[in-house]
């Protein structure tokens, strides 16, 4: 059984005065722990990965491994648009005892479908880990379609792929024409229940961090195949999962886990910024109305 399976928290990287609130990661993602959550991914696009220096992505990968102590998988994200700079985060990661690495396609420079491919396979032959792809065309520019997805299946280490299109055609277009051992997971929180009922294996999800056990739970009753039990608990989950979008994700789950205390400052880094006084109220409406302040 694939071990990517269930609902992965693609955690948020705390900062105090821009700096790396090691505390406040370690509090994060033992609160992750003590509620069930499936798997912890540091330093995805929720962790702002983007604009960490080298030396804070790796940090937070090394603290995250230290913490986790083995108890859940950790897929350390580990891409970028350069693929020399993806294969130096990905051999770090391999060396700090990562499980695996969730690989984003390149972005900004808009490759080809055989460039993404070649991108792939050469980090999958530099580094002997097991990949994640992921895909999210509206942060990186561009589409991996399923052939190419399919494509990459075939190399030796590349295990799976999140799925950050919310489109289901495209989901369903990648489960059948990959293998059955390949992982396809949600990154989208809104289509995680659809994605396994069509065969998907879970998601690395933004809500998670603010609501760990219910993620959890709601992967564990749809993986069982329960999904009059899962649509009641999508649909309680939905204000919130839509309520993390309210800005530029991570911005909102920052915030919430600021209200909630779990870390001290919810600022992001530059270029994000705090939500406006309209929206930031929005959001705590929706995150008292769930019960979590």
């Amino acid at each position: 059984m694939t071990k990517f399976r269930g609902a992965f928290v693609a955690i948020v990287t705390p900062f105090g005065d821009g700096k790396l609130d090691e505390p406040g990661l370690k509090g994060l993602i033992e609160f992750q722990l003590e509620n069930g959550t499936h798997g912890i991914v540091p330093c995805g696009t929720t962790g702002e990965s983007a604009t960490m220096s080298h030396a804070e992505h790796h940090r937070v990968v090394e603290l995250t491994i230290e913490t986790v102590q083995g108890k859940v998988p950790v897929l350390a994200g580990t891409g970028s648009n350069s693929t020399t700079e993806t294969i130096e985060l990905t051999k770090h990661a391999k060396a700090a005892g990562a499980d695996g690495s969730l690989m984003i396609t390149p972005y900004y420079n808009k490759p080809s479908q055989e460039g993404l491919y070649q991108h792939f396979k050469t980090a999958a032959e530099a580094v002997d880990i097991p990949i994640i792809m992921y895909n999210v065309p509206s942060r990186t520019g561009v589409n991996m379609l399923p052939e190419t997805v399919a494509r990459c299946a075939e190399l030796d280490n590349i295990v799976g792929i999140k799925e950050a299109t919310g489109c289901l055609n495209q989901i369903s277009e990648v489960i059948r024409l990959c293998p059955d051992d390949f992982s396809v997971m949600s990154g989208d929180d809104f289509t995680s229940m659809a994605t396994v009922a069509i065969g998907g294996t879970g998601v690395i999800s933004v809500t998670s961090n603010v609501a760990p056990k219910d993620m959890a739970d709601l992967m564990d009753i749809a993986l069982s195949g329960d999904f009059a039990k899962a649509r009641a608990l999508h649909y309680k989950l939905f204000p919130l999962m839509q309520a993390m979008f309210f800005d530029s994700n991570p911005v909102p789950a920052k915030a919430t886990l600021e209200l909630m205390g779990k870390i001290r400052s919810g600022a992001p880094k530059q270029p994000l910024c705090a939500m406006n006084s309209v929206t930031f109220e929005k959001l705590k409406k929706v995150i008292s109305d769930y019960g979590l302040i």
